[in-house]
């Protein structure tokens, strides 16, 4: 009894570990977060904010293959704050039994998330904190979490994807052509081809392609030396949160070309083709290419503004 008790009160993350079973489980956890909202019951917390503290605990499917140190691989701790985020933000709640159940819900849209702990605490409805925790499979929420990810897939940002040719970079009319496309309702992120230099030369396919993919890396890493505002990003993962957060990015492609399934047909060199496709696989709204001709066929919309023109 005095065992039961104490876990009873305990962080969410040994109530996990006292009900994993036989088999181990592997788990990531977000402790003492702490936000602001407007929720609860009674008059007195209507029209105002209190704060709230989320413990959140999730047991995450063993991967097949070791990690090899890539974000894209595992259940990202930002997930679970964002999770925590959309709800408090989708409409003001009476109960945080509600918010736990949403927050739970939203988490397990997850592939390797298998099992949610969320504990909700009040820290200013009086001397104490007061909170509900609860715990939730996949199972718990059957086709209704079928239906959850639909909704999720259909809310995912959508961007607009700017190829950038090397002499629109040089232009002195970069900085307005960036604003422009910040100016529109889509997240952006920026593409390059290599830079006006030799690149070194292998005679051997795979290894070319991988020094080819590089030199477009270094052209991006110049293009954010032109416009601080600029972020260089990899990975899948970090350019979902980048894009959330309305941060510009800059396409760096290695990562994602050699780890897709289903990768480009063109090859590095036909750096405006590889914007194309990966317009294609982030779902973009349209493809626009400043400073060069537009690629045939292109999987989305694309619009090619000549240097000549001026104006996006």
């Amino acid at each position: 009894m005095a065992d039961e008790i104490r876990l009873a009160f305990a962080h969410p993350s040994e109530r996990a570990i006292a009900t994993a079973g036989e088999a181990p489980r592997d788990r990531i956890s977000v402790r003492d977060l702490v936000m602001e909202a407007e929720i609860g019951a009674f008059q007195t917390e209507r029209g105002t904010t209190q704060r709230l503290r989320f413990d959140v605990v999730v047991e995450v499917a063993p991967l097949a293959t070791p990690v090899e140190d890539d974000v894209d691989r595992i259940l990202s701790y930002d997930r679970l704050s964002e999770a925590i985020a959309h709800e408090l933000a989708a409409e003001r709640l009476n109960l945080l039994e509600t918010l736990a159940e949403r927050v739970a819900e939203r988490i397990l849209l997850e592939p390797q998330a298998m099992r949610a702990f969320v504990r909700i605490e009040k820290l200013d409805r009086g001397p104490g904190a007061l909170g509900v925790e609860i715990v939730r499979t996949r199972r718990d929420f059957g086709e209704h979490l079928d239906a959850l990810a639909d909704e999720a897939a259909r809310e995912r940002p959508h961007p607009r994807i700017a190829f950038l040719a090397n002499e629109a970079i040089a232009d002195p009319r970069l900085a307005s052509w960036i604003d422009a496309l910040l100016a529109g309702d889509a997240p952006v992120v920026l593409c390059v081809g290599a830079p006006d230099l030799p690149a070194p030369q292998t005679g051997h396919k795979m290894t070319q392609r991988r020094i080819d993919l590089l030199a477009i890396e270094q052209n991006g890493w110049c293009l954010a030396a032109r416009d601080l505002r600029c972020k260089v990003v990899a990975t899948r993962t970090e350019l979902d949160w980048e894009m959330r957060n309305g941060q510009l990015c800059v396409w760096a492609p290695s990562k994602i070309v050699l780890d897709a399934t289903q990768g480009p047909q063109a090859q590095p060199r036909d750096a405006v083709a590889l914007a194309a496709w990966f317009a294609g696989a982030m779902e973009a709204r349209e493809l626009v290419v400043v400073g060069a001709a537009a690629p045939e066929p292109a999987p989305v919309p694309v619009r090619a503004i000549a240097l000549e023109d001026g104006a996006l």
